[in-house]
Order: structure tokens, then sequence, then C-alpha cells
């Protein structure tokens, strides 16, 4: 049967992982957000970066990639490795619409309200000071959030939270025809 895996952040422009198709996908009820304390790839405990997470409310377009079956378990388990590593997300399966109208079950990671790395809605003065200045062992915050924007950009998707974020950091706005799912 295979898997499909949503992706909103980095997975979207370094999936590190086999996969036979990928479509742009809108997945409704959660939303896309610099929500994530980050002490690992892109922070240490001392100094924490932000990563993205799904979060309740709204709506997030994105990529979906579909895993061949026999991949499926090496698949999920490079992904809890990569992205649960210290549990702050929940890995469940959610609908989502793929361009051209078709609907998949796709794995998606939640963020987790309750866990200790979770940083809400910051202000993007905030935000923007944060993944400046921080480091971890992926590389630098600010790439992080760079290539994610930019690719969002590329695929035609606004992304109007990180888009004020970009400004902030000097880096937008952009001026750009965006075609996305939503609507």
């Amino acid at each position: 049967m295979g898997l499909w895996v949503f992706a909103y952040g980095s997975l979207m422009w370094r999936p590190d992982f086999h996969y036979e198709e990928a479509a742009l996908a809108l997945l409704e009820g959660a939303h896309r957000a610099l929500c994530l304390y980050s002490i690992m790839h892109r922070g240490r405990p001392s100094a924490p970066g932000l990563v993205l997470g799904l979060d309740k409310g709204g709506c997030c377009e994105g990529m979906a990639f579909r895993v061949p079956a026999a991949l499926v378990k090496h698949t999920r388990a490079y992904l809890h490795r990569r992205e649960n590593i210290t549990h702050a997300y929940s890995a469940v399966m959610k609908p989502v619409r793929l361009a051209g109208g078709s609907h998949a079950e796709a794995l998606c990671f939640l963020v987790d309200r309750g866990h200790r790395q979770y940083a809400g809605a910051l202000p993007v003065e905030r935000q923007a000071r944060i993944v400046r200045k921080s480091v971890g062992g992926s590389g630098r915050n600010i790439d992080y959030v760079v290539n994610t924007v930019e690719h969002l950009r590329a695929l035609g998707v606004h992304d109007s939270a990180l888009e004020r974020l970009m400004t902030a950091l000097g880096r937008g706005p952009v001026k750009a025809k965006y075609v996305g799912l939503r609507g």
C-alpha cells in the first residue's frame, strides 16, 4: 500500500528518504508555526533555536511524499529519529488533499502543546532574535527558516507568518504569484 508523508518544513526541501511520488498537499485542522524550541538540530539546551510544528487550527499547504510499501517501516523509523527524537510531536495519520483534487491519508507530525519545548505564538521580533543567533547540530537556525520560506515561495505557497519573519530578518517580502491549494 505504501505511506504518504506530509511535509511542511525542512522535510519539503530535504526529505532524505526514498519516495515514489511527490505532490503539493493541503492539510486542514493544523497550521505551520515556528512554535517549538530546538535544542538539538537548530539550537542547544543553553541557547534553543526555533523550528516549525503543525499547531492546532487553520490549514497548512505543504508537500506529500508517497513512500513505497517495502520502505514504510524503514521510513517511519528514520522519521522518528529525525523529527521526533525528543517526543515533541505526535505522529498521526490525517487526510490531506493532493494537487489535482485527490485525497490521501498522510503521516503528519503534530506539535504536542504540553511538551517542554513548545514555545507557542512568540512575537515576530522575539522569533527573529532567536533565529538570528541560534545554531545546532544541523546548522544555523536562520538557514533553516530561509530555506523553508524560499522553498515555499518556489512552490507558490504563501505563509504570511513566515513572510513577516523574513521581513524582520531583512529577507523579504517578495512579490510573487501564489498559486497554492487553498481556496
